[in-house]
This record gives C-alpha cells, structure tokens and sequence, in this order.
C-alpha cells in the first residue's frame, strides 16, 4: 500500500528550505531585475479592504475576471495547497529604442514579444534550479493566476506601491513585469516591505490627462479603469467614449503618462532582454501607414506579442480616432 508521501509527495516540513540568497543570486543569473522572498498568508486586511472596495465600485470596469476568485485573490495558499514561500520577482522591459514624438504611440511594455511567454519561460528555468517541480509543490503566476502582483512584490520588499498604481523599485523605477512562485518550501530568511517613498509628489495624478488616478483627502489614488486610456484602448471592447478619445493624443495601445511622469522614472535602464527589443518593421511605422494598416500586416507586426490582446478591430478602432478624430476635436 502507497503511503501519503508516495501518494502526496513529501509533507512541506520535510521538504529541504530554500536558502534566500540562493534563490536571488539565481534569479539574477537567469535575468530576473529584482528578488525576493515572503511567507505565504492572507493579504492583510488594509489592502484586502481597499482591493473589495474598488470592486465594489466598479472601478475594475468590465474586467469581471478581477472580481472573480476573491478567496484565492486574498489567500494564496489557496492557489496551492501547503504554501508557505512566496518568491516575488521583477523582470525590466524598458526599452533601448523608442517611438519618436511624431509617431504613434504604444505602451512601452508592448514594444516586444509577449510577456507572458518570455517570463514564464524564466520562472521554469528558475524552478528548475531550485529544485521545484510546478506539477507538485510550485504555482506558477505570470498575471494568469489570481494573485495580487504588487501586493507581493512590496510585501517581498522589491519596492512600494506607488501613487500611479505601479510598483516603484528603488533607483530603477517601475518599467517592470511582476511575477511570482508560490512554493511549499520554506525560506531560511524573509524580506521586509520597503516605506512609501511617494511623499507629496502629485505628478502621475495630474499627467494622467482623463483623471482615472483620483486623488483622495488624505493623498492616497484609486485607479478608476473605467477612465483609464490603457484599459480603454486594450481592454474595452467598445466604442471609445468621446471624452476619452478626446485625450488619446499620439497614443493609439496603451498609456506610460503616469510613468512618464515619475521622477523615480529618471532612473530607467534600457532592458538586458533582447525579446522587448521592437521590430524594425515596428519602428518604421507612419501615421499614414497606420492608417491604412490591413489584417496581414497587423498579423505580421504583432505575431507572438501582446498587442494582439486588443484584437484588430480594437486597434483599428484606436487609429482612426488618433489619426481621423472626430469633429469638434
């Protein structure tokens, strides 16, 4: 008869402990930005009262899969049974050629290949590494998973959250991709989270030229993705309100204002990964030539990247109200 372990695998507590400095000193290898390491537990109840609220009131706009698996959303030791590490990593994408002022714009993370595929491929190779098998004591989450990125990313102490919504390393700024894996190995030692190094700074508040970043009495924002030109542009699947629209600017997949804007920013270095370096055919691009792009080149510019989340028709959709606006505009 199979006993539990053979069944199971081992019980957590015999399983060996990662040795933190191990573990970065790898995910600095394999070309992870930052790392670190933090006890799985429920979220506390600051940030889950403030993440329910915000879907309460439906800042979270159409995106229903937000407010879907709350229970693991707060907890995720429910995303995988025994948890107890959580290890929270970062991964750089700002790029070393960007889109002039003339043309139009893209989001800086969507420059290169999908995110999804490049970071998941080094959180395996990590895994791989440390010993951990993602079939049986290792969850994977690459914005997939129902987990809150930037909570564990500041609970892990990469950085804060900053006024913008994003997380803000220290003299690196925020143009990174979070990840993490939750694992059932304990960690010899933990990292604590960093303070808020915001201050009085309003910059991403005013830059954000639709007010989606509102700004509350006592100086904290909520995201309010219903007035968020990055939800509209990606996520949202019709029509573009004409307030909006209005704002859009030069930009036609996305918007890095509230990025631009930070001064923590400054501190921005062109990405180590050549897979977020854009195409050539990418840069050439023309307002005019956006303007009569077809289905083949759209399939061409954007294969294996993530600018294929807004689909053809939804980047149709944004050019023609950046380079064809409206009357009154």
């Amino acid at each position: 008869m199979e006993s539990a372990s053979e069944v199971n695998g081992p019980h957590p507590s015999a399983l060996p402990t990662l040795l933190a400095d191990e573990v970065k000193r790898q995910a600095r290898s394999i070309g992870f930005s930052a790392c670190g390491l933090a006890p799985a537990q429920r979220v506390d109840d600051c940030h889950a009262d403030a993440f329910r609220a915000w879907i309460d009131a439906g800042r979270h706009a159409d995106m229903h899969y937000m407010a879907d698996h709350a229970d693991k959303r707060m907890d995720p030791r429910l995303l995988l049974d025994g948890a107890q590490t959580i290890i929270s990593l970062a991964l750089n994408y700002y790029p070393h050629t960007l889109l002039s002022q003339q043309q139009l714009q893209f989001a800086y993370y969507a420059y290169g290949l999908d995110y999804h595929d490049v970071v998941r491929r080094r959180l395996h190779e990590l895994c791989t590494r440390l010993g951990l098998d993602p079939q049986r004591d290792a969850k994977l989450c690459c914005d997939t998973v129902p987990i809150l990125d930037r909570y564990w990313a500041w609970r892990a102490g990469l950085g804060w959250m900053g006024r913008n919504k994003n997380l803000i390393l220290p003299h690196r700024g925020s143009y990174f991709f979070l990840a993490e894996i939750v694992t059932t190995r304990a960690a010899d030692a933990y990292d604590a989270p960093l303070p808020d190094h915001c201050g009085s700074c309003r910059r991403c508040t005013e830059a954000c030229p639709t007010g989606a970043l509102q700004l509350s009495a006592d100086g904290q924002t909520t995201l309010d993705a219903r007035r968020c030109l990055s939800y509209l542009t990606i996520e949202n699947r019709s029509e573009l309100p004409h307030d909006a629209a209005r704002q859009m600017g030069h930009c036609i997949y996305g918007c890095d204002r509230c990025q631009q804007a930070c001064p923590h920013n400054r501190f921005a270095q062109p990405t180590d990964c050549s897979d977020f370096e854009p195409r050539a055919e990418f840069l050439a691009m023309q307002p005019a030539d956006w303007s009569q792009l077809t289905r083949e080149q759209y399939q061409q510019l954007f294969r294996g990247t993530a600018v294929k989340r807004a689909k053809f028709e939804g980047l149709q959709r944004n050019i023609a109200a950046v380079v064809a606006p409206t009357d009154g505009r």
